[in-house]
């Protein structure tokens, strides 16, 4: 695999001649360890299907072709092409001067690092409406602007104070400019019911608020976060295209083992097995992906361990093909739990060991309830460890109103999130 003269573009991305095909986005980069996991999760934080997806590598340089398409309404958003090309190139490592391999680098701790974001406070307070949340949650996505942790609580007289934590992928927020952009924006969306709307640094006292406030009951660890038994979970499964296989071979290539998925699609499903591969401390040299018409999956990986060698332990390959089954049957967690005389919905999602998180969860719970015309009372995000692995809850008060939800309602809102959440109609 030759390294590209420094004129080739290091993202290239073509548009389909027709209505209707999709974009194809080419990068050719130096590699590094999850570049795979981090571009497929921009992707989704874009909005964007992955129909067709090919990537290779020697270790030193990668190659990666993904066919992409727009999610159809009403999930659509406007894709911002040209943003998502500069944030392609900023997830790329630099070529090294004179051909020094940046593996190299890396190993001598040369590399460049990804600093933590500043974390910022923004404050409001406006009277509620249905949708209020998510209209904010879209101007926030819209300008980049990740919210960390969400603390929001409305009054008896429908007064709502909003403080959302956030980070800004474009570092601007410190600027005046950059805030006045932010009001001018939440304005046009509050309206006259807005009576204060703020934007401050951070503060460590603040910053520990990023920490869950109480700890998950009992119930809903068992409900939510119970090793799930796979093959009882699959049989249950009411759609059709929903069979999965994973199976593992080393008998097609002399140095990789093949990892082999076919599946039924969901969004993010691409995401889901890299995050899975890369926390699992496997490397793909060698990857396929195709979603066919049908619903259906096809995802061949020629993979091997950190140390460069096959899979050949039994007990690891088990235990392999056993996390990617659970990730992608259950890759989020949905409830919908009493709080009191109350309505509690919790989404949990796992974090990567990396410490980041699905991008767009709290974006798709808003828009599933603003869909049902449901107000959102009180609602949080935070992070919790379970069974040793950190899950981001997103827990939604459904409000005092919302107590004496019959069996076919609740059953309505928990299918109403999942399938915003999975892409499914």
């Amino acid at each position: 695999m030759g390294i590209p003269s420094p004129s080739d573009e290091v993202v290239q991305i073509r548009h389909g001649d027709a209505a209707g095909d999709p974009t194809v986005v080419t990068v050719s980069c130096p590699d590094k360890t999850g570049l795979g996991c981090d571009l497929c999760r921009l992707v989704l934080l874009f909005g964007l299907n992955v129909l067709k997806g090919d990537m290779s590598t020697d270790g030193r340089w990668c190659y990666i072709v993904l066919w992409l398409a727009a999610s159809p309404p009403p999930r659509a958003r406007t894709v911002a092409w040209d943003l998502l090309k500069d944030r392609i190139v900023q997830l790329c490592p630099v070529p090294a001067p004179f051909g020094v391999d940046t593996a190299y680098l890396a190993a001598a701790g040369l590399a460049l690092a990804d600093g933590e974001p500043q974390v910022f406070l923004l404050k409001f307070c406006c009277y509620d409406r249905i949708g209020l949340l998510h209209d904010v949650t879209c101007v926030l996505c819209e300008m980049e602007l990740t919210i960390r942790r969400v603390k929001v609580s409305t009054t008896p007289d429908g007064r709502v104070m909003d403080l959302f934590f956030i980070t800004d992928a474009r570092e601007l927020l410190h600027t005046k400019s950059r805030r006045e952009e932010a009001y001018e924006k939440l304005q046009s969306v509050l309206g006259d019911s807005v009576t204060s709307c703020e934007i401050e640094s951070a503060t460590q006292d603040m910053s520990s608020c990023l920490q869950a406030s109480a700890l998950l009951p009992p119930l809903v660890l068992e409900q939510m976060f119970s090793e799930v038994d796979v093959v009882d979970e699959q049989s249950n499964r009411s759609r059709s295209d929903s069979r999965l296989s994973v199976t593992m071979d080393n008998s097609l290539s002399p140095v990789h083992t093949l990892i082999q998925i076919q599946c039924g699609d969901h969004k993010g499903l691409l995401y889901d097995i890299m995050r899975t591969v890369k926390d699992c401390n496997i490397q793909v040299s060698y990857g396929r992906f195709y979603a066919g018409q049908k619903g259906r999956c096809e995802v061949d990986l020629f993979a091997v361990q950190s140390d460069g060698k096959k899979i050949l332990d039994q007990q690891k390959q088990r235990t392999m093909c056993s996390r990617l089954r659970t990730e992608l049957l259950r890759p989020l967690r949905v409830a919908l739990v009493n709080r009191g005389p109350d309505a509690e919905l919790l989404v949990a999602n796992p974090v990567e060991v990396s410490g980041k998180g699905r991008p767009l969860v709290f974006y798709d719970i808003t828009l599933a309830l603003k869909n049902l015309h449901r107000r959102v009372f009180l609602a949080e995000i935070g992070r919790h460890m379970v069974n040793d692995r950190e899950w981001e809850v997103y827990r939604v008060h459904l409000g005092e109103d919302d107590h004496e939800l019959s069996c076919s309602v609740r059953s309505k809102i928990v299918d109403s999130v999942t399938n915003m959440l999975m892409g499914w109609d």
